[in-house]
């Protein structure tokens, strides 16, 4: 799978792109705070770059209303970072108070493969912007988030290909006091994912992460490693929806995740994109979906042997 289609919406708000600038003119902008802003280079056409688009944007809406900002296409993002990027909204961030969301590198496959996508260092982003509550990010190439302390992010997503065990760390040992949803794709080791299940230790306690609700640690070539890992987390017993989607799960991981602690309290269970049989399937929806869990099972995935199998996004 690739990543084939732009964010629908951010926070809540609908995405709403930013026009060129020979669209702009003849555009009638929404209300600033009633949409979530997309802003991008256009990749086809490099005549803009992503930074004289956003200047323009600053002087077309108001800003103090802007709650949501999509960051998208900068100009040769396989091999330019979005220090430029990042460090113009740095500059910008005392003319946006409202900003409550913020996604980086909203790319599709076209403009970028998810893999390809270069990163750079996140945490002067966050400290710029103290009021965000939701952070999201795309592309785990030079991705760096050491050292992030945010006292009201509740909700933070890392989506790549290939994660390295260092960025994962970095993340496990943030200070994220408010922290209810964390999603994390894993990847594959073709695309640089080397992460052990202890690396994961901290997430699986919780210890660090005392207002966390949502778990989700997918699109991972140890799927079945980390479901086993799941039956004894104490994490697990104070959360809402557990999240182990999107990679190579077998009967093997989930005959572990029914063997250790009770998951009838869970709201929601994802296991989408597996490679569990039918029968276990079956025993999954048994034992969960009377207590009122909501189950995903969709999209089993079938491989002659455990090499065979594949994450949802690699490339």
């Amino acid at each position: 799978m690739t990543i084939s289609s732009h964010l629908q919406e951010l926070d809540g708000l609908p995405a709403f792109d930013f026009p060129t600038p020979e669209a702009e003119p003849k555009t009638t902008l929404p209300d600033a705070g009633s949409v979530a802003w997309r802003i991008a280079a256009d990749v086809y056409d490099s005549e803009e770059e992503w930074e004289s688009a956003f200047a323009r944007f600053l002087k077309a809406v108001d800003t103090t209303e802007v709650r949501a900002l999509i960051i998208g296409a900068w100009s040769e993002a396989y091999e330019s970072s979005p220090d430029g990027v990042i460090g113009a909204l740095v500059a910008a961030s005392g003319q946006l108070p409202s900003l409550g969301a913020l996604f980086l590198g909203d790319m599709t496959y076209e403009e970028c493969e998810i893999s390809w996508i270069n990163q750079g260092e996140t945490g002067p982003l966050l400290a710029a912007l103290p009021q965000l509550h939701s952070f999201g990010v795309r592309g785990g190439q030079d991705l760096n988030m050491s050292g992030i302390r945010h006292e009201r992010l509740r909700s933070l997503t890392v989506e790549t290909g290939g994660l390295e065990a260092d960025v994962v760390r970095s993340i496990a040992a943030a200070e994220l006091p408010a922290l209810e949803h964390l999603d994390i794709w894993l990847g594959t080791s073709w695309y640089g994912a080397n992460t052990i299940v202890a690396d994961l230790e901290p997430f699986l306690t919780g210890a660090r992460l005392p207002a966390l609700k949502s778990l989700a640690l997918r699109n991972s070539e140890i799927q079945d490693d980390i479901a086993a890992a799941m039956a004894g987390a104490p994490v697990v017993a104070r959360l809402e929806t557990l999240d182990l989607s999107m990679g190579t799960l077998g009967d093997e991981g989930a005959e572990a995740l029914l063997s250790g602690q009770p998951l009838t309290h869970l709201k929601k269970l994802d296991l989408h994109h597996h490679y569990m049989s039918e029968p276990m399937e079956d025993r999954i929806r048994e034992t969960l979906e009377p207590a009122g869990v909501v189950v995903d099972l969709s999209e089993r995935e079938s491989a002659r042997d455990d090499e065979s199998r594949y994450t949802a996004v690699a490339e």
